[in-house]
């Protein structure tokens, strides 16, 4: 409860905070808001009374036609950073004969919405200059509503003029806001003809104005009576535009009248839209498809009423009116392309499921090695053309080229010769001729003889290939790798030729039926290949296909590994995009046709091999879902055996798994965040003193209920550093007290809760929780007691109860499990004292539970053999419960008379030694003294451990921490590190050898220390004695003159009254000195002061207290050992009150007070090792 009281407190805090940013935030905007009206009712003074320069004025700027045109083109872009240029310009200028010219060129700016704010300055600039200027500005935008008749200066592109109309609208109003625009009448008849009923009936212009109508009505509110949401405080601005009743209701009624006709638009459009995919999805469930013109006239209506949906809601929206509701018909099935997808139902629209389950899987469908890369391009086969149409090219090339030089050359000879004179040779003709075919034939010749040569060639390099062939053939099966199959294919393609990829489709085909294993990283292959080889993947598909058809039309039920490899195969090179999605579905259907027997096994295994990918994939995720669901109705319809039941409740749900809700993140404040990293992250060996110094900086009041969540949750972190947040603990309750004891109370709460409950799922939390329990009495947070409490009560709990077959089964040794968990963590503390002897007599009682447990299983037994060798290696384990009951029985009766015989020996020490006192106060006095000294020592140990705040530096801490145990171990030989308030027997045995000690021996010691001290009393009477003061010092030479014997005698005293109290005067006045000086020497003087005084008053109480706090200290000293004398004699009679809830364990936990807690740090080295020494000081000593 007070977790959620918490959690709740600090979800309100969340809240505050979150309310308080958005307030700012709202103020900001509405001061935004306010400036702005501000400069707009200043405008607006301005315009409505401007004050227009004289034409004197006006004939001294500049009026040429250049300067005046270069300033007038300007306005044609303005925008908010040219602004104050241009106005500067503006002012510089005689603009009084271009003012049509300035107003044609405004009205043509493309503004965009930041730019409405600079052009309304400019025109209220050129309307307080030129008179003239505001009715040029206001008809020239009228234009752009209505255009009149002739339509030359409408845009043709319809986006560019709609995005004008609004632009324009825009400024319009904000001339109206600024009283360029006085009259309102403008916008009733710009309103009139948007709300044409007649423009209905074309989608386009109608979707304009109900944007125009939306910008409008959102700008201007005041225009149809309604107040600016959240500005409410500003409508005195509004008031003063002269907007009259009329106006406003005629604005309200038309723009009512004109939503409910797009309303009705809407209906209907709505309407026609789910009849049409209502007979799509008829078409779609009759044959799989639908034709592009019934795709592209869906996606257009579809597209007109969205944009029409948008418009209305808009409009209403802004009109202060509820969105026309739409009924929703979830039978139809919208139509989708590829790349517009419509989401299933439940799932956000914008997450879309990827195709693949990881990254993996899509690298081997996806990511195929490029042959181009590997393999030079003529091994690839798409070389081999263009090498033989180059070869020809050559060949004709060359003998072209061999007649030309025959004939240039034939040529040059006759030239030659016929310049020769004297030497014409008659060389005739014919025998030209036959030399010129002689050489033609021997070329053809030598070609027969070189195309010979290359067959032979051919045939041999073919031989070697079939060889080289059949070898990787015969390895295709070993190929269950990816890289495997890749380097195979690489190989085949050194190898390619038609006749070796026809011996491959066959061998990749005639895969064996029970290796269905092969198939993926078959159709890889095939894959690969299709890139170059267009060939392989058509002959091995038409293949399967054949082998289909075959086996679907035998309808018999034999060759059903056959059936499940074809399909699986084809499956598998469908989602390598090989195998087209038409043909599985027309295989499905096959199967759908006549589901029974095989086929259902066939459509099955289809299903699980790539119906996955076909419903995750855009292009056939409606196809693919409409046959699903035939398949589900098929399985109801029919009645089929469990078999083929599960395996169609099986392939429906891998495909199309079912919707289950998003997992919602728990969303944390930052500060929660950080404290959960530094808990869960961040905490180690090394870091434990960083995160204890950033726990402690942390606004403790909102962090505390949430710490001590996490604390509790150790269960999240590493078991083996449990014991660092118990460190923590230690280390936080030095600065926040009531956080440790918080921890331990929920810490107990937490394991009885798990003892209760006993479920199943909590062990890995009960067995953390237990763990650290021994961590906090390692870190001195709790008292033995408190472990031997928790110990009895896990094996007691819920026995001789009705409910003990379900609290503690007798096949369940969880029990078991948290008690050696427990011991292990802090066991090995109990070696000495009353500790001990319990932890003795809880391992007998422990050895009965196990008993009753009956066989163990080997894990916990031999935890627990571990758990004897490592506490008590040589204590007897009992096999019977006859044996355990009479060692109980022994045990009982020996702290039985040991209980009996303890307290006569105390009393007989106890009276000897105050027979003592009277007879020799001297030594009494030394005794008494000594016996001081440890109680001062003891008090001091104690408020060292509750006297350091949080203001302290930790390096201070770990200093002071150091010495502490330094200074405290040497008088912790008799405890070492036990329990403060529980282990404390040895000190009681040390006394009563002590009084065992011979009389004859201490009476003769008793009369050499009388007679020693009487010697030390005459040897020193004669000296001056130094004294004590209690609130001044007293001079030497003071002192020394004093020779008072009263004052000797009050100084010998119990009481010192000499300088500030005593009876020496009389029982009303008190005898003083009074030390004066008298030039330069002291003297004192003696005086008698009332009782009753000021001063002799706070010295008595001050001595009261100083009496009083003795008196604290004796009184504790005794309540201490009174408590350890009752923890013993209560040990024997200590099981019978183990069960009776967690009240025991919290008195024990107080009782303890405040020495208990704040004692933590009083122990020796921690059992385990960090850097820097951060433990010592917060552990227990072994």
């Amino acid at each position: 409860m007070e977790n959620s009281r918490s959690e709740n407190l600090t979800d309100t805090k969340k809240d505050d905070e979150a309310r308080q940013n958005k307030q700012e935030d709202e103020e900001a905007r509405i001061e935004e808001y306010k400036r702005l009206i501000d400069q707009k009712t200043a405008l607006r003074r301005s315009n409505q009374n401007p004050e227009r320069p004289d034409v004197n004025y006006l004939r001294t700027l500049d009026s040429s036609i250049k300067r005046n045109t270069t300033v007038i083109k300007k306005l044609k872009t303005i925008n908010d950073e040219q602004k104050d240029g241009l106005m500067d310009e503006l002012k510089s200028v005689n603009l009084s004969k271009f003012v049509s010219e300035a107003v044609s060129y405004i009205c043509e700016a493309k503004l965009r919405s930041a730019d409405i704010q600079a052009a309304v300055q400019v025109c209220s600039l050129l309307h307080q200059r030129y008179k003239d200027f505001s009715p040029c500005l206001i008809q020239g935008l009228l234009k752009v509503f209505f255009p009149g008749k002739s339509g030359e200066d409408l845009d043709p592109d319809k986006n560019s003029r709609a995005m004008k109309k609004r632009s324009t609208m825009k400024l319009l109003v904000e001339l109206y806001f600024v009283g360029i625009v006085e009259d309102a009448s403008i916008f009733v008849n710009i309103i009139k003809d948007l709300t044409s009923l007649e423009h209905l009936k074309d989608r386009e212009v109608t979707q304009t104005n109900l944007s125009l109508l939306s910008s409008f009505v959102r700008q201007g509110r005041l225009f149809i009576g309604l107040q600016s949401h959240g500005h409410e405080s500003n409508d005195e601005f509004f008031k003063d535009l002269n907007v009259t009743a009329d106006q406003k209701k005629f604005f309200k009624k038309v723009l009512n009248s004109y939503y409910d006709a797009v309303s009705e638009l809407l209906q209907s459009e709505n309407a026609s839209l789910r009849l049409m995919e209502a007979e799509n999805a008829k078409v779609l469930s009759a044959k799989g498809e639908l034709s592009d013109e019934n795709t592209a006239s869906y996606e257009k209506l579809r597209k007109s009423f969205d944009q029409l949906l948008r418009g209305v809601s808009s409009l209403a929206e802004a009109i202060d009116l509820q969105p026309p509701v739409l009924p929703d018909d979830g039978n139809t099935t919208r139509v989708t392309t590829g790349t517009d997808v419509t989401p299933s139902p439940g799932k956000e629209p914008s997450i879309l499921e990827p195709i693949w389950d990881d990254d993996d899987t899509k690298t081997f469908y996806e990511s195929l090695p490029d042959l181009r890369a590997f393999v030079p391009a003529v091994l690839l086969g798409e070389a081999e053309q263009k090498v033989n149409e180059q070869h020809a090219k050559g060949r004709e090339q060359s003998s072209s080229i061999a007649e030309q030089v025959t004939e240039v050359h034939d040529i040059a000879q006759t030239s030659a010769e016929d310049q020769l004179e004297g030497k014409a040779d008659d060389v005739p003709k014919d025998r030209e001729d036959k030399e010129k075919d002689k050489g033609k034939d021997a070329e053809k010749s030598k070609e027969k003889d070189l195309d010979r040569k290359t067959e032979k060639d051919k045939e041999k390099v073919r031989a070697l290939d079939g060889g080289n062939l059949d070898n990787l053939l015969q390895r295709l099966p070993g190929c269950v790798s990816r890289d495997l199959i890749d380097q195979l294919t690489v190989e085949f393609c050194y190898l390619n030729s038609k006749a070796s990829r026809k011996k491959l489709a066959r061998a990749l085909f005639s895969v064996p039926r029970t290796s269905l294993e092969l198939l993926p990283y078959y159709s890889r292959l095939v894959a690969t290949l299709s890139s170059c080889m267009k060939d392989v993947p058509s002959m091995l598909l038409a293949m399967l296909e054949e082998e289909f058809n075959f086996l679907i039309n035998k309808k018999d039920q034999i060759n059903i590994e056959t059936k499940i490899k074809n399909i699986r195969f084809i499956g598998e090179l469908c989602k390598f995009k090989i195998a087209p999605a038409a043909l599985v579905f027309s295989c499905l259907k096959a199967c759908l046709d006549d589901f029974s027997h095989h086929n259902i096994d066939v459509a099955c295994n289809l299903l699980e091999t790539c119906g996955r990918f076909l419903y995750r994939s855009p292009e056939t995720t409606i196809r693919m879902a409409n046959m699903l669901e035939i398949l589900m109705r098929l399985k109801n319809v029919k009645n089929l055996d469990p078999r083929h039941s599960t395996l169609v409740e099986n392939a429906y749900y891998l495909c199309k798994p079912p919707e289950r809700s998003a997992r919602v993140s728990k969303v944390r404040p930052p500060l929660y965040q950080y404290i959960r990293k530094l808990l869960f992250s961040d905490l180690d060996k090394s870091s434990v003193e960083h995160v204890l110094r950033q726990l402690r900086k942390l606004p403790w009041v909102e962090c505390q209920q949430y710490l001590l969540k996490c604390f509790l949750k150790v269960h999240k972190g590493k078991y083996s550093q449990v014991h660092l947040i118990a460190l923590l603990t230690a280390g936080l309750s030095r600065y926040h007290d009531d956080f440790a004891v918080a921890v331990v109370d929920e810490v107990l709460e937490e394991i009885r809760v798990g003892l209760e409950l006993n479920d199943y799922a909590m062990q890995q939390r009960r067995l953390a929780h237990m763990r650290f329990l021994g961590e906090l009495y390692s870190y001195k947070h709790i008292d033995s007691s408190v472990v031997f409490e928790t110990l009895y009560l896990i094996i007691v709990f819920g026995h001789g109860t009705n409910e003990q077959d379900v609290l503690d089964p007798p096949e369940d040794c969880f029990r078991i499990r948290l008690i050696i968990t427990l011991l292990q963590t802090c066991g090995h503390y109990f070696t000495r004292g009353s500790s001990k002897r319990k932890l003795d007599k809880f391992l007998l009682h422990f050895q009965r539970y196990i008993i009753m447990k009956g066989p163990l299983p080997l894990d916990i037994e031999f935890d627990i053999q571990d758990l004897f060798a490592d506490l008590r290696p040589n204590m007897t384990r009992y096999s019977s419960i006859d044996e355990l009951n009479s060692a109980l029985a022994e045990l009982e009766e020996h702290e039985r008379a040991a209980s009996v015989e303890k307290p006569e020996s105390e009393r007989h020490s106890d009276n000897e030694s105050q027979k003592k006192q009277p007879r020799d106060a001297a030594s009494n006095g030394a005794q008494g003294n000594g016996k001081d000294h440890g109680e001062g020592a003891d008090s001091e140990s104690y408020s060292d451990g509750g006297s350091i705040d949080g203001r302290e530096d930790e390096e201070d801490l770990l200093s002071e921490e150091k010495s502490n145990d330094a200074s405290e171990n040497e008088g912790d030989d008799e405890d070492d590190g036990m329990p403060v308030g529980s282990d404390e027997d040895e000190g009681v045995e040390v006394r009563q050898k002590v009084v065992q000690i011979d009389l004859k021996e201490q009476e003769d010691f008793d009369r050499e220390l009388k007679a020693l001290l009487h010697e030390s009393l005459e040897s020193r009477k004669s000296e001056v004695r130094s004294r004590s003061t209690l609130n001044m010092k007293v001079p030497m030479n003071v002192l020394e003159s004093s020779k008072d014997p009263r004052a000797t005698e009050s100084e010998s005293g119990e009481e010192t009254v000499d300088e500030e109290g005593g009876n020496a005067g009389g029982g009303s006045k008190v005898r003083v000195k009074v030390l004066m000086k008298k030039g330069h020497k002291q003297q004192t003087r003696q005086m008698f002061i009332p009782s009753d005084s000021a001063l002799v008053q706070s010295t008595k109480q001050q001595e009261a207290a100083e009496l009083e706090e003795k008196q604290n200290i004796k009184r504790r000293i005794l309540e201490y050992n009174e408590r350890e004398e009752e923890e013993m004699n209560g040990g024997s009679s200590q099981m019978g009150n183990w069960g009776q809830g967690g009240s025991n364990t919290g008195s024990s936990i107080r009782s303890g007070g405040r020495g208990n807690w704040d004692g933590w740090i009083r122990g020796g080295a921690r059992r385990h090792h960090a850097a820097g020494g951060f433990y010592q000081g917060y552990g227990r000593r072994r």
